[in-house]
């Protein structure tokens, strides 16, 4: 008998989408294996089956069918899609970002009632993966050298050019499933005139690892607790993202807050009142030095409202208000609503008073 029959080792911490993710099937395009990352990838999944589809945008059972509408975590829980990103475009931006580049994933593990990722899907919203992460970086070194020094400042940020590397994924989430998140929060490091950034309501800290040197930015995405607990499905608790800002702040990141979506409801002066006193209770002085936020009010959609009604008709409750909402086409054609003109200008003010009697060192990005 050996001391390892006497002392086995531990078994390894949890990881941080054990309790969501257990991947059963993984459909793939052709072409993902000729990638290092697609076996990477395949490898961390070794019993779960593989399915060659011609496309990732277009996969028969699973996009645009409508009987998933009530096994929508199911399929998040159990799905991964792998794909070659094909289009290297950066759109403008100017609010989170100045650029959003090529994205190395889309979908998320997490079910956020409110998420506007599902609407281009159809009641299926699992994690896509692009494995040909060197290309998408060399898309970025490309892009980032044509641009040159950042002369102007703008409330983006007053000297880098900040690409948002998560505005269709959650990236906390895509770190613990591939390396792509590490490489990207790498390669900001090598470029000095850009930085990345990412939203996020997942806490991993494996991310603290990352050696991000100041060149990333993450933006905890916030709201009152009772709010989250019923919107923000599968995520960290409030309480976990806040008490992770000064450890995020001292590996190296630059840490901002996410107020996004601001949704009315009874009481929600209090509820959000109590969420900035807890911030401020809890983040150490380093971190209030260099804080920052964005808020976003809720915009919804007609479509999403649809499909949450046949998984989480309870969140619709508050989220569909039409007595307070009106009608928005988005820049992109989608029939969205939002609070009414006139009266979200004054629920904005009211917000920001708010923010400025509890966290007056917290400098406001945008708000809208």
């Amino acid at each position: 008998m050996t001391n390892l029959d006497l002392f086995p080792p531990a078994p390894p911490p949890p990881g941080p989408l054990d309790r969501l993710l257990k991947v059963s099937r993984i459909y793939l395009e052709p072409g993902v294996e000729a990638f290092t990352r697609g076996r990477d990838i395949l490898a961390r999944f070794p019993k779960a089956e593989r399915v060659e589809v011609r496309s990732h945008w277009n996969i028969p059972g699973l996009f645009g069918n409508e009987g998933n509408a009530e096994a929508w975590n199911q399929i998040k829980g159990s799905t991964l899609v792998l794909g070659v990103k094909k289009t290297m475009s950066f759109v403008a931006n100017g609010r989170s970002a100045d650029f959003l580049p090529p994205s190395t994933a889309n979908g998320c593990v997490m079910s956020c009632a409110y998420c506007y990722v599902p609407r281009h899907k159809g009641y299926a919203n699992p994690v896509t993966l692009f494995v040909n992460i060197e290309q998408i970086q060399a898309a970025i070194r490309r892009h980032a050298g044509k641009l040159g020094p950042k002369t102007e400042p703008n409330s983006v940020d007053p000297r880098s050019w900040v690409y948002d590397i998560g505005c269709n994924s959650d990236c906390s989430a895509d770190a613990a499933l591939s390396d792509n998140v590490r490489d990207l929060v790498r390669l900001f490091t090598t470029l000095p005139n850009a930085m990345g950034s990412f939203a996020t309501k997942l806490v991993n800290r494996e991310l603290l690892s990352y050696a991000p040197r100041g060149k990333t930015r993450i933006r905890f995405s916030l709201m009152p607790h009772a709010q989250a607990k019923l919107l923000d499905v599968r995520t960290s608790p409030i309480s976990e993202r806040i008490g992770a800002i000064d450890d995020f702040v001292a590996a190296g990141y630059e840490v901002h807050l996410n107020f996004s979506p601001v949704v009315i409801h009874e009481g929600w002066q209090e509820a959000y009142d109590a969420l900035f006193q807890q911030v401020d209770d809890t983040i150490g002085d380093r971190a209030k030095e260099q804080l920052a936020a964005e808020v976003i009010f809720l915009t919804h959609n007609e479509r999403l409202h649809e499909v949450n009604l046949r998984w989480h008709p309870k969140a619709e409750e508050l989220l569909w208000r039409p007595e307070l909402q009106e009608a928005k086409v988005s820049e992109y054609g989608g029939d969205n609503v939002r609070y009414r003109t006139g009266m979200k200008g004054r629920l904005v003010e009211e917000f920001l008073r708010l923010l400025a009697k509890r966290l007056p060192y917290c400098r406001v990005r945008y708000a809208f």
